[in-house]
């Protein structure tokens, strides 16, 4: 069987269509399909059924496209194997991450990276639902993705996870609110608050939820950002309380404190989610031990402090 042809029936088992897998690949629907049937008779049967208006993978399709990963994973790991020989992590690494994490680790990363000669990495930054994450694997090479500890939104996609750090989410108050000198907070000194929460979806929404079965009462919730920037702007102005990254927030300005919180689990787990195959590639995995050595550096330097 070409191992072409394999690498679209695996690339219509995660895309879920062939429109989609045409656009991934820079060929038309009808060259997807005309190579799928090919596939077909390769292995003596079907592979696929329609399914309304698409095509959906038969139980011998989708076992094939298991087997499609697996010889992607061969076949990376044979290259990886030869660019160590020749010690040369040379190629084009795409990364796409959400914006606090971009901002306070990807400079350093990049700036290790430049040393090594022949290594390009393209990063750029989206903060999608939690359950959208996984997705983006399919056309990025390592996705930074954040969740809830305990919480695995990526668990049976077959995707490899890198841990990088747990981070604590604290309380952002304004300097002059009355819970600001507090050690620490409870949910029931928050349900009264004015809160400045999240779109629908992610993961710091779950916190307010355990607030308000902590409390006993619902939050009032007035705006909903997903840029940290925004919410530490209008924590500022008086305009609202929020969850805010210990680690990754930016530089808070004496107007804004932090306070933890006790009583509910407030963090969030923060890795770096791959295909397995594309986790393989030396220049992938060059650029993975550097984000874990900067992400270890910015627990150090916290501890510190």
């Amino acid at each position: 069987m070409d191992v072409r042809r394999l690498d679209l029936l695996r690339e219509l088992a995660e895309r879920g269509s062939v429109t989609a897998v045409a656009e991934a690949t820079g060929r038309t629907p009808s060259a997807v399909s005309q190579q799928l049937k090919v596939l077909e008779r390769e292995a003596g049967m079907p592979l696929t059924t329609r399914s309304g208006r698409g095509l959906a993978l038969t139980s011998a399709g989708q076992a094939l496209a298991r087997s499609a990963t697996e010889v992607a994973i061969a076949l990376e790991r044979a290259t990886a194997l030869w660019d160590e020989f020749r010690h040369h992590p040379s190629g084009e690494v795409t990364l796409l991450t959400f914006p606090t994490i971009g901002a306070t680790l990807l400079p350093g990363v990049l700036t290790d990276l430049a040393r090594v000669a022949g290594l390009v990495v393209h990063c750029t930054d989206l903060d999608p639902e939690l359950a959208e994450f996984p997705d983006l694997t399919a056309d990025h090479d390592i996705v930074l993705a954040h969740t809830m500890p305990g919480e695995l939104p990526w668990g049976g996609r077959g995707l490899k996870a890198v841990p990088l750090l747990t981070e604590p989410l604290d309380v952002g108050l304004p300097a002059d609110h009355r819970l600001a000198n507090r050690a620490y907070v409870t949910p029931a000194d928050l349900v009264e608050e004015t809160w400045l929460g999240v779109p629908p979806g992610f993961p710091f929404e779950r916190i307010l939820h355990a607030i308000e079965q902590e409390g006993g009462k619902r939050v009032h919730v007035a705006q909903r950002f997903s840029d940290m920037r925004i919410v530490e702007a209008f924590i500022e102005a008086g305009l609202g309380i929020a969850f805010v990254p210990r680690f990754t927030s930016g530089t808070m300005t004496s107007a804004v404190v932090l306070k933890p919180i006790r009583g509910v689990a407030s963090a969030r787990q923060i890795v770096a989610l791959l295909r397995p195959d594309v986790a393989e590639r030396l220049a992938v995995r060059t650029v993975l031990d550097v984000l874990v050595t900067r992400a270890a550096r910015l627990l150090e330097a916290h501890a510190e402090a």
